[in-house]
């Protein structure tokens, strides 16, 4: 088994990297998501090719059976005819069971458990790679429906064709030498019909895909609509707005239905031009044989050897129509998911990129500005550094600009005037990877995978022991209810699955773990965005602790609004629309009396003075 794997993945390795970003046209895509396999693919299709070379091998053999009893007298069995005995046994009983195995193996081994992995894990690494604002744009049920939808159609486009459209051309092409063998006018019959159905197939197909791509769009749309209402089914439950999505699910449905009306209608016109077509060649074809056996230019072999072949293409006719439909049908799909999945990444590394970064961790925002791309900016102008080991909380109002300030450092985003500097190097010049490598982000919308507690953790640094996090997990007081947990399947503690997005958790557990991911990471610079806001006052007080070792030689970024968390901070940057209003340590703040001061005595005197999160 392992000789033949290492076979197979000499035609095909299906987890090759791609060659540069998708093309967004479906010729290019194409050979972009298949290259590499263009081996295992012209093998399969050469085989199938000699496979399709069997039938017309079986029917001249019918042929030379026919008229050679046609020429033999009744009597002796095997003195006359023991080289076609001999031939029939080998042929049937060895060599076409062998090809066919040969042409199953190619099909069912080598191309349809490679191609798909294959196209979906370069989709996959393209989609990794897009901004932050590709997601926020779209629905994550879509775009994952699209890549699988995607590279399902064009895994079934190369074995479909190679099947059906290969094994059809070979009988086809053979067909037109054993036809002027015997007469050209019987092959003249079979060139008008091959031209008649081209033009049927020249005409349909375009007016096909087109509908198919409507249809593979309006059914994406229903999934996006779908996995949005079940993504946030608790808010669904708790406004009572069943009746509303129901509605939603409906209306994306009915959109779907007439688009699928839209195509079956003109699948049925093409099947039923394809079915004529088919019904045509064996008949003119059978009736040109019988006219030449009656003038004396064909033999009764001809006649039967002409009939086998015409009325296999003649089946191979209605399946390649329902395949062109398939295969056309495929290839809409293909090119609608292009539109979402081949878009080109709006954050990308320069070619000359650092992939590592050095330094303690001093960080530079210098004359940036951003707006989302839009007209009113979310920062303007701002400088602000920060030096290694420095303790740094950002004070604002909702829409102040601390999250964009932390996302541009992150490159979540890139600055559209101005530059964020790390240690000296603007953030541009280092790869993603080693920027984000360096930082260690604790967020207040915690992200858990629907994988082990053990897995959540060990996320941070994915070759830590068991015992690292373990001691990330005591360390931000996560430990004691990991050893509670239980799932569905019976495993418990750090094997217990979480559930998607954590949802098995409260607020407060996921932002332990997200803490314990943190400390694991152990990055030298540390960005707290509302780090403790799910927490209670006894666990928070336990993690206030743990985050005072944690911060210890490096460079903090802290967001939040419950000013108390950060009051020990180095320096506090009070942020309003984008620009920094006032900076200092807690007491010099108060002291000025401005907008900090303002902050922390509506906070003090039991007031809600920044009730929500950016």
């Amino acid at each position: 088994m392992s000789r033949h794997r290492r076979l197979l993945s000499w035609l095909i390795d299906p987890f090759a990297p791609a060659n540069g970003p998708p093309p967004q046209d479906l010729w290019h895509f194409t050979r972009w998501a298949l290259r590499g396999a263009e081996p295992a693919i012209w093998l399969t299709f050469v085989i199938t090719f000699v496979s399709g070379t069997m039938e017309l091998v079986a029917a001249n053999f019918t042929r030379w059976i026919i008229d050679g009893a046609a020429a033999t007298q009744p009597g002796a069995f095997w003195a006359p005819f023991w080289p076609v005995i001999v031939f029939g046994l080998v042929f049937y009983l060895v060599v076409r069971p062998i090809v066919s195995a040969v042409d199953a193996w190619s099909t069912s081994m080598v191309l349809g458990p490679h191609l798909f992995a294959l196209v979906l894990s370069r989709l996959n690494r393209h989609t990794l790679g897009h901004a932050m604002r590709y997601f926020e744009n779209d629905f994550a049920g879509r775009i994952s429906q699209k890549a699988l939808q995607t590279s399902r159609a064009l895994t079934d486009v190369v074995i479909e064709f190679g099947d059906v459209v290969v094994y059809s051309l070979a009988i086809f092409g053979g067909a037109l030498l054993l036809m002027a063998d015997i007469d050209l006018r019987l092959l003249s019959v079979f060139v008008v019909w091959g031209v008649l159905y081209a033009a049927a197939l020249l005409y349909f197909i375009p007016r096909v895909q087109a509908r198919a791509a409507e249809r593979a769009s309006a059914r994406t749309q229903v999934t996006g609509q779908i996995v949005d209402t079940l993504s946030n089914i608790v808010t669904v439950k708790l406004f009572a707005h069943n009746t509303v999505e129901d509605r939603a699910a409906l209306n994306a449905l009915a959109q779907f239905r007439d688009r699928s009306l839209d195509f079956g209608g003109i699948s049925t016109v093409f099947r039923m031009v394809l079915m004529t077509l088919g019904g045509m060649l064996p008949l003119f074809s059978i009736l040109g044989a019988l006219y030449l056996w009656t003038a004396g230019s064909a033999s009764a072999g001809d006649i039967a050897m002409t009939a086998m072949i015409a009325t296999r293409l003649a089946q191979l006719t209605n399946r390649l129509g329902r395949v062109a439909i398939s295969i056309y049908t495929n290839l809409g799909e293909v090119e609608d998911g292009i539109g979402t999945l081949a878009v080109p990444h709006e954050i990308t590394d320069r070619p000359q990129a650092q992939p590592e970064a050095q330094g303690a961790g001093a960080v530079r925002f210098e004359h940036v500005s951003f707006a989302y791309g839009g007209d009113r900016n979310a920062l303007s102008d701002l400088t602000l550094d920060i030096a290694p080991g420095e303790k740094v909380a950002l004070v604002g109002a909702s829409g102040a600009g601390k999250s964009t300030l932390v996302s541009l450092l992150l490159r979540l985003y890139d600055v559209e005037r101005g530059r964020v500097l790390l240690d000296g190097t603007d953030v541009r010049d280092l790869t993603q990877e080693a920027l984000r490598r360096k930082i260690a982000v604790v967020r207040q919308e915690t992200a858990m995978f629907n994988r082990s507690a053990m897995e959540n953790i060990r996320y941070g640094r994915m070759d830590a022991t068991d015992d690292e996090v373990f001691d990330a997990a005591r360390r931000s007081a996560a430990h004691e209810f990991i050893g509670t947990l239980r799932d569905h399947k019976g495993r418990t503690g750090y094997d217990a699955r979480l559930g998607e997005r954590g949802v098995k958790l409260s607020g407060g557990q996921r932002q332990r773990i997200a803490l314990a991911r943190a400390i694991l990471k152990n990055a030298p610079i540390l960005v707290l965005d509302e780090a403790t806001s799910a927490l209670d006052s006894e666990v928070e007080a336990q993690i206030q602790a743990a985050l005072a070792e944690v911060m210890r030689g490096k460079t903090v970024l802290a967001i939040a609004h419950r000013l108390s968390t950060i009051a020990q901070m180095d320096r506090i940057v009070v942020l309003d629309h984008g620009r920094i209003a006032e900076t200092g340590t807690h007491r010099q703040l108060l002291a000025q009396g401005g907008l900090y001061a303002r902050f922390w005595n509506r906070q003090s005197g039991g007031f809600i003075g920044l009730d929500a999160a950016e």
